[in-house]
C-alpha cells in the first residue's frame, strides 16, 4: 500500500504540474458586495473524524504553531492551482464511505483510487505541500453544499482572497462564488486548531430543516 501511495503521489504531482496549459487567471477586480476573505470568529471543535485521523497518522498532525501565511497569487500560481484540483478531481472516483470501509465518516488518504470529499481535499493538500506551498495557506473547510449537506473543502488563502478546491466544481472559485455556507476550517496557525467561520449570507433551508 505504501508503494502505491507514493506512486499516486509522483504520478499525481509530474501530471499536475506539467500536463495542463493555457488556464484562464482568475478576475481580481471584485465587488465591494463579495468579500474575498471569510470572516474568522472562535474556536471550534474539529469535524468527526479528524481525532481518529490524527491518531491513525500521527505525523499528519504533529506540527507546532507557525505565524499565517498567504500565496501571492501570480499567474503560474494560479495554473498551478487549477492544475492540482483538476488532476485529482479527474484520477479519484467518488464513493462514500460507507461503501469504501463500512463506516459513515473515515478521513483517509484515496489510495485505492477512490474516497470521499474529504480524501480529495488531503490529497489537494499533500500534492500542493510536496509542491512548495505553505502549509499556513492550505485549510481543509467544513461547508453545507448546495443542498444544505455537510461538505469539505480546501481554502486556499491568497493575497487575492480565499480560493476554493472542491471535487464537486471543476472549476476553482473564490469562496463567496461556491453557493455554500461556510461552517469552520483549520486555523492558519495552528492545522489542529479549528475556527469558526462567521457567513452572512442567509442559512440554506432543507426538507430535513423544516
Amino acid at each position: 500500500m505504501l508503494g502505491r501511495q507514493k506512486t499516486i503521489l509522483s504520478l499525481g504531482v509530474a501530471l499536475a504540474f506539467g500536463g495542463l496549459a493555457n488556464l484562464g487567471a482568475p478576475a481580481v477586480g471584485f465587488a465591494n458586495e463579495r468579500p474575498i476573505y471569510v470572516s474568522v470568529g472562535d474556536t471550534s471543535r474539529p469535524p468527526i473524524g479528524w481525532l481518529e485521523f490524527c491518531n491513525e497518522l500521527p505525523k499528519e498532525c504533529a506540527t507546532k504553531p507557525t505565524p499565517p501565511r498567504d500565496v501571492v497569487l501570480s499567474p503560474k500560481a494560479w495554473k498551478d492551482l487549477v492544475r492540482v484540483n483538476t488532476w485529482v478531481n479527474d484520477t479519484i472516483k467518488p464513493i462514500t464511505d460507507m461503501d469504501q470501509w463500512g463506516v459513515v465518516e473515515k478521513w483517509s488518504y484515496p489510495d485505492t483510487g477512490k474516497g470521499d470529499c474529504e480524501d480529495y481535499v488531503l490529497l489537494k493538500r499533500r500534492m500542493l505541500i510536496q509542491a512548495g506551498w505553505p502549509r499556513e495557506a492550505l485549510l481543509i473547510t467544513v461547508v453545507r453544499d448546495k443542498k444544505g449537506e455537510g461538505h469539505a473543502v480546501l481554502t486556499v488563502k491568497t493575497d487575492k482572497g480565499d480560493f476554493i478546491l472542491d471535487n464537486q466544481e471543476e472549476k476553482v472559485l473564490l469562496w463567496w462564488d461556491t453557493g455554500y455556507r461556510f461552517v469552520k476550517r483549520q486555523s492558519q496557525s495552528d492545522p489542529n486548531v479549528w475556527v469558526a467561520l462567521g457567513d452572512p449570507r442567509p442559512a440554506i433551508t432543507t426538507a430535513a430543516s423544516r
